[in-house]
């Protein structure tokens, strides 16, 4: 039996476990988890460094190594994430609607867990660890397999949770990480019908499109971050620099970081260049459409398929339109759904922008990089859905369960 079939039948068996356990059950897992990680985070970092050097050595870009790194502040981080957690509601039991048939039967519909998840994902290291803990909390086991870039550090986190599920009613099985680095061990993941229940992926354009060609098992699809600012006419100057600066520059290597900034035309002709000076005196990389060169000869030119690139880098395109009708019929050519974003002191247009733009999350005057499961109140997040059926935007704890109805009779039969 392969280590992904295996594997996948131990989390399957754990899963019978974890449908029945209690709130507090689940909760003292995860505290357990999050001390776990204090106390081991020398060996998590030292885990993490070979990952890192191996990064190095196979020329990894600076933005994918910084995905990659984990110091005592991250891993104290990510610990608080799950004692984070513990502090959310749990949902499972939630009771969804009641009520009573003419013929005496009682119906209700409450969240039960989804089963036995299966999470495919790249270089972060802190997705184990917000995958497990979604997943637990949720009564959930979970098959993870993370990308070859942060192997070491997997390998180590996991044995590191699974350890400090042995002094808990969570059986250790319920965290499953596939080692075999091979891309052959995703494959063999989607194709798991009847062990894995669903398959969540989280990484690149490629992996996801790989996952949603490719799967049999169902999936939810978490969509790459092809996001953009609209800077609208009537924007305040100071504004919308801000908020480009911080969609772009606070952290390119996330799926909410800006790769696009349009630009009103009235806007650009007067604050262009500052706003531009801004982006180069941090290291950004400018491209841009043919009006745009003309206001920054400094700027690359932006291609089609650099408006279609998400960079998860220190580069910017600028589009610069002629109002809200090319803004948006830009954002419906070149968006991913993921979040978009108007900056502007026009109600109508924000109005507009909020309503006819096709995203999981649409901003007024504030950043993209919101959009995030501990921005939103979540807690740590399963990933930002960008499709439309079961979840979309940042996936929380009731992303993670299904539902059933349960019928209370006292003898009835259909006639």
């Amino acid at each position: 039996m392969s280590e992904v079939r295996q594997k996948a039948k131990l989390a399957q068996d754990a899963a019978a476990i974890m449908n029945r356990l209690t709130t507090e059950q689940k909760n003292k897992a995860l505290l357990h988890m999050a001390e776990a990680l204090l106390a081991n985070q020398a060996a998590i970092i030292e885990a993490n460094g070979l990952d890192l050097e191996r990064g190095r050595l196979q020329g990894t870009s600076p933005s994918l190594l910084d995905r990659l790194a984990l110091n005592g502040d991250r891993v104290a981080a990510i610990s608080e994430g799950l004692r984070q957690i513990v502090e959310l509601p749990d949902p499972v039991g939630e009771r969804l609607e009641h009520f009573d048939r003419p013929n005496g039967l009682k119906v209700e519909k409450i969240r039960v867990p989804l089963g036995v998840i299966g999470m495919i994902y790249e270089a972060r290291p802190n997705v184990t660890v917000d995958a497990a803990g979604l997943c637990l909390k949720t009564g959930n086991s979970v098959v993870l397999r993370g990308g070859s870039a942060a192997i070491e550090s997997n390998r180590k986190i996991v044995e590191v949770l699974q350890e400090a599920l042995d002094a808990t009613d969570m059986p250790r099985s319920a965290i499953q990480l596939i080692e075999d680095s091979d891309r052959a061990s995703v494959n063999e993941m989607l194709k798991l019908n009847g062990l894995l229940d669903v398959v969540i992926p989280r990484g690149g354009a490629s992996l996801i499109r790989n996952v949603v060609e490719n799967a049999t098992v169902p999936v939810i699809e978490t969509g790459a971050g092809i996001c953009h600012t609209f800077v609208d006419a009537t924007a305040d100057f100071q504004m919308a620099s801000d908020i480009a600066f911080n969609a772009k520059v606070q952290r390119p290597s996330v799926c909410n970081s800006m790769e696009t900034l349009i630009v009103h035309e009235a806007f650009a002709d007067k604050h262009l260049a500052a706003l531009a000076d801004r982006f180069i005196q941090s290291g950004v990389e400018l491209r841009g459409c043919l009006r745009t060169l003309e206001l920054l000869p400094s700027a690359e030119p932006a291609s089609d398929e650099d408006y279609a690139t998400e960079y998860n880098d220190y580069i910017l395109n600028i589009r610069i339109v002629n109002g809200l009708d090319e803004a948006l019929e830009h954002i419906r050519r070149f968006g991913t759904k993921h979040s978009e974003c108007i900056v502007t002191g026009e109600a109508g247009n924000a109005e507009r922008f909020l309503q006819e733009v096709d995203a999981a999350a649409v901003y007024h005057n504030a950043s993209t990089r919101f959009t995030d499961g501990f921005e939103f109140g979540f807690g740590a997040e399963i990933g930002i859905s960008t499709q439309k059926l079961h979840a979309r935007g940042p996936m929380g704890l009731p992303a993670l369960t299904s539902t059933k109805y349960r019928i209370y009779g006292n003898g009835q039969i259909r006639g």
